[in-house]
Formats: C-alpha cells, sequence, structure tokens
C-alpha cells in the first residue's frame, strides 16, 4: 500500500461505486464512527458526489468497525468542534442530503446523531439485533439532528416520547415492526442487503426516483388546495423526459430499458 492508498484508508469516511450504486462509509471505528467536522465534511462531499455524477443511481451509507454510528463526537464537541456541516446541518445531511435515493445499512447499533443519520436516509436497513435509541438525554443534551422531527411521523406519538425521555435503546426487530427499519439482515449483511436493494431501486428510471423522493419529503406541508399543482410542477419534466419515452418503448417492446437521466 502506498502513501496516497494510505491516506484514503484512514479518510473519515470513504466511497466505493458499485455499479450505478455509491457505498458510503463513515470510517472512524476509532471512536464508533462518532461524528467530528471532518466525517460531516466527507458525508456532505460523498452526497454531492452521489449527485452530481449522472451514471450514479441510488447511495447507500453504512458505518465500519461492526456497527453504523455512536452519533456526535463528544470528545471534538467539548472541545468546541462543530459537527454541522453548511446548509447540510449534522454529519453533512441531517438537514440536506441527496436528491437521490439513499439507503441506511446498520451494523451493531445506530445511537443518538447516528440514528439522526438513518433516518435522514430514505430507507433502513439493520442486523437483527442491532440497537437503534436517541440517549441524548442521559447527557443532558437533546436529539437536535432530526429525531425528534422525524420521528412522530413514522412511530406512535408515545413510544418517541419513551425514546427520547428514558433515552433506552430498541432493538431493530421493533423499528421494523413498527416501519421504521424496511428490511432486516442477518448480523454482518446488512451492507449486502442493502446492495440487493439498491440495485432494484437502481433498475428503474433515476427521474422518477428523484422525483417520487422529492413529492414523499415535500408533501407533508402542502395543502389540499395546492398539492396537485406541487406535485405537477414537479412529475411535468419526468413525463415529457427521453426516459419517459424509453421505459414506455422498453415495456412494449419487451426489452430492458436504457435510461439517460433526461
Amino acid at each position: 500500500m502506498n502513501d496516497q492508498d494510505q491516506d484514503t484508508a484512514d479518510a473519515p469516511v470513504l466511497t466505493q461505486r458499485r455499479g450505478n450504486v455509491l457505498l458510503i462509509t463513515l470510517n472512524r471505528p476509532q471512536v464508533r464512527n462518532a461524528v467530528n467536522a471532518a466525517l460531516a465534511a466527507g458525508v456532505a462531499d460523498a452526497l454531492e458526489e452521489l449527485d452530481r455524477d449522472d451514471g450514479l443511481s441510488v447511495g447507500v451509507l453504512t458505518g465500519t468497525g461492526g456497527f453504523f454510528s455512536a452519533g456526535m463526537d463528544l470528545g471534538a464537541f467539548v472541545r468546541g468542534e462543530s459537527a454541522w456541516f453548511g446548509d447540510r446541518g449534522f454529519a453533512g445531511i441531517t438537514q440536506r442530503a441527496s436528491r437521490k435515493p439513499l439507503i441506511a445499512a446498520i451494523e451493531g447499533f445506530a445511537l443518538a446523531g447516528g440514528l439522526e443519520i438513518a433516518l435522514s436516509c430514505d430507507l433502513i436497513v439493520a442486523a437483527r439485533g442491532a440497537k437503534m435509541g436517541i440517549p441524548e438525554a442521559k447527557r443532558s443534551i437533546v436529539a437536535a439532528g432530526g429525531a425528534l422531527l422525524r420521528l412522530p411521523r413514522r412511530m406512535p406519538y408515545h413510544l418517541v416520547m419513551e425514546l427520547a425521555l428514558t433515552g433506552d435503546p430498541l432493538p431493530a426487530e421493533r423499528f421494523h415492526e413498527l416501519g421504521v427499519v424496511n428490511r432486516l439482515a442477518e448480523p454482518g449483511s446488512a451492507v449486502d442487503v442493502a446492495l440487493e436493494l439498491a440495485a432494484q431501486l437502481s433498475k428503474n428510471g433515476p427521474l422518477a426516483l428523484i422525483a417520487s423522493k422529492q413529492i414523499l419529503q415535500e408533501q407533508f406541508d402542502w395543502s389540499s388546495a395546492d398539492m396537485w399543482e406541487k406535485q405537477g410542477a414537479i412529475t411535468a419534466p419526468v413525463f415529457t423526459s427521453e426516459d419517459a419515452r424509453e421505459g414506455s418503448s422498453a415495456f412494449k417492446e419487451k426489452r430492458e430499458p436504457v435510461w439517460r437521466g433526461r
């Protein structure tokens, strides 16, 4: 391994192309992939790469070392280091993630800000027995990276309140029962299952994936009076795209479509 390879291997965030899927790995195992300024910047850069590259359709976000993330690096926090990055927010993702679909692959645990990173993704795969929770109150801090905003829209109110006020985690199986986790995987295989799911998504039209994600994320704020107009503004360019014509032609001709992203 040369010096450049060593520097890359030691980077706080690693990226690897798997066909048209970008695998993004949180890479600070010595602190359980806790978020400091460098990791937040690395995640933001990876999301920029995912959205910028027309050859990529889906992202998979995971952690190294057998766990997802323990959340904010408290040592860095005490030193005055920020785990927020620009308009993307905590960990470079919680306030603005990628435009393209993003799948979290959780091993071991996703706690505190680690769970908030996972909740910023569109789909979640978790290994059986993985612990998920928001223990911030145990340290007299608050889950301000999105958990208190997103979880009440996805889980029963009183259960979210218990998670927040006790700080105790729940196993991935319980989150799966509640619909927060999409797929359960055997321990050690969360990334493989997530990549299989990503491959399934990436067969679909990239413009349709982006538009569908945008509508589902934004519709919470739409009134019944303007929701059709707002949806139409997003979907109209997709219906008139080259890919829409290609998808229809491929279906009629019983062949696989060739997407161009336009």
